[in-house]
């Protein structure tokens, strides 16, 4: 079983080694990360490079793996209630991956043992398609996540010998030919320990791709899924567009075309703003100018303006960068973030929901942002570094930017999420490891 435990005095995390086959246990020291990256200016533009200008402490976690697993792609969630979900997806030697999650009644100082919400050798999940868990109003439990069909699930009492944790009913998803991947859900209304058979999120029974999508929970409590879908008989130049399924009364409708062309391999970003509307936020493709666009809904899904750009980049590209957007709700407005390769601004830039600009991250080693808010603050995390890259953040409150501030003992760090909990910020994300079988972290920073 797998236990998060804070500590408060040492900083400890597990490092798990494969290669003799047993688990191993390194202790880290705090190393102070101050002014340890690259200023100046950016060799491509011409333009300064942010630097660090000052480190911050962190409060970190003991992640207890176990032997033979790689994880991968946690993400943060708070329940109604105030508790924090912790999601991941793991995968054991036999190429069986299991999507879990753990809970937290503590603001993410303790976590409890892991629950498995799935397990076969068909789940996926990556920065382009992350599996959501989802927390409901009525205190129920949604997962949204990629399957491939031909991939039979692992038989429950199998998993639950496994992981050493109940698996819940059987399980099965129906899809596309040829491993073609299909969206699913599967719900929990006991807390986690059984889940329903997984349904697909599209009804339509025809083969084909469904991917890069996001999922999240409307003003109404609905569930909201967009993503793209293959198109049939498409030429190259049409070879995705993008859709969108909601649920009424906890069931999925059938799916509703939002825009016939787009950028066919970028991943889609959903947001429920400070006024309740659902915002579809995409790379758009008018011509091979493939800049953000967004869909906005007043009415749950129901019907949406027409597309509009986010920020006119002109970014004309005969290709799919792979990068979407993010974004979070802050106050009545919101922040969203985006890659272009314009020929004027290279580079991370963060704007308002009404398009003003806030700031560029023009450094070629900045990736993998993300975005987190609370009521009084907002926080814009990435990774950077072309060697050994660390986690920086800057914090945004009303029209108050930080200076660029790094996380200590995050070198290694890659596809971290955050979640602002009062006045500190929560961090999980993988460790890359040498052996490439990822370990997980979780920290704590006061903002």
């Amino acid at each position: 079983m797998i236990k998060l435990i804070i500590s408060f005095n040492v900083f400890f995390f597990s490092i798990i080694t494969y290669f003799n086959g047993s688990k191993q246990e390194r202790i880290l020291s705090e190393i102070p990360m101050c002014n340890t990256m690259q200023t100046g200016t950016n060799p491509l533009t011409g333009t300064p490079i942010f630097p660090i200008l000052k480190s911050v402490k962190t409060t970190p976690s003991l992640f207890i793996a176990e032997e033979g697993k790689a994880y991968a792609m946690p993400l943060l969630t708070q329940t109604p209630k105030g508790e924090v979900l912790l999601s991941w997806i793991e995968k054991d030697e036999q190429g069986v991956s299991s999507f879990c999650f753990s809970l937290s009644t503590d603001k993410g100082k303790t976590f409890s043992d892991k629950k498995v919400i799935f397990a076969g050798k068909g789940v996926g999940s990556s920065r382009l398609f992350r599996a959501k868990l989802l927390p409901k109003k009525d205190g129920s439990l949604v997962a949204v996540f990629s399957n491939r069909a031909d991939a039979p699930p692992t038989p429950p009492a199998q998993a639950q010998a496994q992981q050493g944790q109940p698996q819940g009913q059987g399980r099965g998803g129906r899809g596309g030919k040829g491993g073609a991947s299909q969206l699913v859900y599967t719900v929990s209304k006991d807390g986690g320990n059984t889940w329903t058979n997984l349904v697909p999120v599209d009804t339509d029974p025809s083969a084909g791709m469904r991917g890069f999508f996001d999922a999240i929970l409307m003003a109404n409590d609905e569930v909201a899924v967009a993503y793209l879908k293959d198109v049939k008989g498409s030429t190259k130049h049409e070879e995705r567009d993008l859709r969108l399924a909601i649920t009424k009364n906890g069931v999925f409708q059938a799916e509703k075309l939002l825009d016939a062309v787009v950028c066919d391999c970028c991943n889609i970003n959903l947001l429920v703003d400070g006024s309740g509307k659902l915002n579809v936020i995409y790379r758009d493709n008018n011509d091979d100018i493939r800049d953000m666009s967004k869909m906005v809904s007043s009415d749950n899904g129901e019907t949406f303006l027409k597309p509009e750009n986010v920020h006119n980049d002109g970014w004309k590209i005969a290709g799919c960068p792979h990068s979407g957007a993010i974004s979070s709700a802050n106050g009545n407005s919101a922040l969203i973030a985006w890659y272009s390769g314009g020929e004027k601004e290279t580079g991370f830039r963060l704007v308002t929901q009404a398009g003003k600009k806030l700031l560029v991250l023009d450094d070629p080693s900045v990736k993998n942002p993300a975005l987190m808010s609370s009521a009084k603050a907002s926080a814009f995390l990435w990774e950077q570094g072309s060697d050994k890259s660390q986690l920086v953040f800057r914090t945004i409150k009303g029209d108050k930017i930080s200076e660029n501030i790094s996380v200590d003992g995050s070198i290694n760090a890659t596809n971290a999420i955050g979640l602002i909990l009062d006045n500190q910020l929560l961090i999980a994300h993988e460790v890359k490891q040498e052996n490439k079988k990822n370990s997980l972290k979780i920290s704590t920073i006061g903002l």
